[in-house]
């Protein structure tokens, strides 16, 4: 059964949908997500006013998230031993793969009280422990390595590209809307395909993900 406080903050939004255990594609990593055929109906003009002032973002498993996730799957280097904040965590997909890879502390960070609710379930769905806070701000710089993914939607939050390198020694950051930005501290490691999850049906330059890395003393 999917977890009741979660189904409750869904259900007051789209009365019908359901959460479902999603095993994603590509990792062993499963999450309580929107039952796909709840995106295939027309909404109510309701709905669609209460979705856009309340987006469940954390009921989705965006495409830069499950990058991150595979990323560190094959290259779990990037976070055995280590210190691990998950900035905008959402569905906590980066920090449960984190966890997976055998980092030393993993915490989720966001804004959200609901999408830390959300990473509180799917951590326990997949048997990790994480740490969680609602403020980076007020974290210590104490992190080898902070993980971003789909954060700069709004370039508003570029200016965060700094932030990052001040609570932590290095930071990956995995972006499908703003594959192209420029930082004298971040270059591009890869740029990766993958999908939201469930599918949205996004155009395929949203599937297409840029994957940077920064240093704060590049070797």
């Amino acid at each position: 059964m999917p977890p009741a406080g979660l189904q409750a903050e869904l259900s007051g939004l789209l009365g019908d949908a359901r959460l479902t255990a999603t095993p994603l594609p590509g990792t062993d990593i499963r999450l309580w997500l929107i039952d796909p055929d709840n995106m295939t109906r027309a909404f109510s003009p309701e709905e669609t006013r209460r979705i856009l002032e309340g987006p469940p973002y954390w009921s989705f498993c965006w495409a830069s998230g499950l990058v991150l996730a595979r990323w560190l799957d094959e290259r779990p280097q990037w976070v055995r031993g280590k210190r691990v904040l998950d900035f905008g965590a959402g569905s906590g997909i980066a920090a449960i793969a984190a966890a997976r890879a055998g980092a030393a502390e993993v915490v989720a960070c966001d804004i959200d009280p609901i999408a830390l609710a959300s990473c509180r379930a799917n951590a326990e769905l997949n048997g990790v422990q994480l740490g969680y806070s609602e403020d980076f701000f007020a974290e210590a710089d104490r992190y080898d390595l902070i993980l971003v993914a789909d954060v700069l939607y709004d370039r508003a939050n570029l200016p965060l590209l700094d932030q990052f390198l001040g609570r932590g020694q290095e930071v990956l950051v995995a972006d499908s809307r703003v594959r192209d930005f420029h930082h004298p501290r971040y270059a591009r490691l890869a740029v990766l395909d993958a999908c939201t999850w469930p599918d949205l049906a996004e155009p395929a330059e949203f599937r297409r993900v840029s994957l940077y890395h920064a240093a704060r003393n590049p070797r």
